[in-house]
């Protein structure tokens, strides 16, 4: 596979295919590891559809379903596992979690026997490891696909064995064999990849001549990004509006210190806050925000999709494997996508003043768009798709 390319390797003619074609999906813990794993999914039913392959089935395997929903509308079959966690940092669950993997491991093993897929996508986590170990012992076929500069553990060690590799950034490649390896990109659900052009001001109930920040931690949302959001709330509805999503857990002490700061204030519908956004809503997050705050994980690929300019407060080191999100967050600044705040130096005057740079310089804030566009490759999810149909149909077990 070159480096630029997944290139289709098949010869055979689909119509022959005559047993079921079987491609197994796993990662998982995340919502950096699952969404991907899902735009994937929509190309490989495009392509089967396209090139009618009728005995073809997609099957997920992991500790949770994580959204099954999403699993139901590919028409992916889930598997249930038992995976523990791998932390970087002392904690006496380790033990148990220990324990946990290894039981996954055999039952995975098990299960991926009775299975026996023709080709294996991983997107790592300790989800994936189970499946992985059994992968290896019975030879099958793995395609992993990392999303930051710095892989995760099992993407490293997967690496090894697995048939292809699929990177979103070049700096991954010093880890894996240069004859594996293709930059793709992230891959994006089509669902979210085309922010809404028309409306979504007007979705969250905003006024359409007022600008918009947009703020996203992440799946489980980022309290220091909330908090400094929220001190400054009072400051940012004088002049912009405000959609954010705080993360679940982090919700209802969010909402609430926004409540009581804006409780006398006129302007205090320019702020909507929101745990989770749904696909509509990412949708018309990404169409309304003018620019948008957020961490440096999976996310990057979602906001250069849009073509908005950024504000990146990525993880700090001692929380982030490898430094990856620091990394990343660097990698896209010098494309000319964004600017980036290092966690250490987030204070409220730094932040008010990076949002009123971007926003009042529109020459900067129109360069700022273009780079993100050119970053983006809208072609990721097919070309591990066609890559995975091609070993799928050239796998002889």
């Amino acid at each position: 596979m070159r480096k630029s390319q997944c290139v289709l390797l098949y010869t055979y003619k689909i119509d022959t295919i005559e047993s079921l074609m079987k491609i197994l999906l796993i990662g998982g813990g995340s919502g950096g590891h699952y969404y991907p794993l899902i735009a994937i999914a929509e190309e490989l039913n495009r392509i089967a559809d396209e090139e009618k392959i009728a005995n073809f089935k997609l099957y997920y395997m992991a500790d949770s379903p994580y959204d099954q929903k999403e699993l139901d509308e590919q028409f992916i079959t889930y598997i249930p596992i038992t995976a523990g966690k791998l932390r970087v940092y002392f904690s006496l669950q380790n033990i148990l979690d220990m324990f946990k993997t290894a039981f996954g491991t055999v039952g995975a093993l098990f299960k991926l026997f009775n299975l026996y897929p023709d080709v294996i996508i991983s997107k790592g986590g300790y989800a994936a490891f189970p499946v992985l170990v059994g992968a290896r012992i019975l030879r099958i076929p793995v395609i992993i696909h990392e999303s930051d500069t710095v892989p995760g553990r099992v993407n490293i060690w997967s690496g090894k064995f697995a048939r292809r590799i699929a990177l979103s950034y070049p700096e991954a490649a010093e880890y894996f064999d240069e004859k594996k390896i293709a930059i793709t990109g992230q891959p994006v659900r089509k669902a979210i990849a085309f922010a809404a052009s028309e409306g979504s001001k007007e979705f969250f109930e905003l006024d359409p001549g007022l600008p918009v920040i947009g703020v996203i931690g992440g799946s489980q949302g980022a309290k220091i990004i909330n908090d400094t959001i929220t001190s400054l709330v009072v400051e940012l509805v004088k002049d912009y509006q405000i959609i954010h999503q705080t993360g679940q857990k982090n919700y209802e002490e969010t909402v609430a210190d926004a409540v009581v700061l804006l409780s006398n204030d006129t302007k205090r519908s320019r702020y909507k806050a929101f745990p989770y956004l749904n696909e509509l809503q990412t949708k018309m997050f990404g169409g309304a925000s003018d620019i948008i705050i957020s961490r440096a994980g999976s996310s990057l690929y979602e906001i250069a999709a849009w073509g908005k300019p950024s504000i990146i407060i990525p993880i700090p080191v001692t929380n982030s494997h490898g430094d990856h999100q620091r990394k990343n967050a660097y990698h896209y600044a010098r494309t000319g996508a964004c600017v980036v705040i290092e966690q250490a130096n987030l204070t409220p005057s730094v932040l008010k003043s990076e949002i009123d740079l971007l926003l009042k310089n529109r020459d900067q804030y129109t360069a700022m768009a273009e780079h993100a566009k050119r970053f983006y490759k809208a072609d990721a999810g097919r070309l591990i798709a066609t890559e995975a149909i091609a070993i799928a149909l050239g796998h002889e077990r």
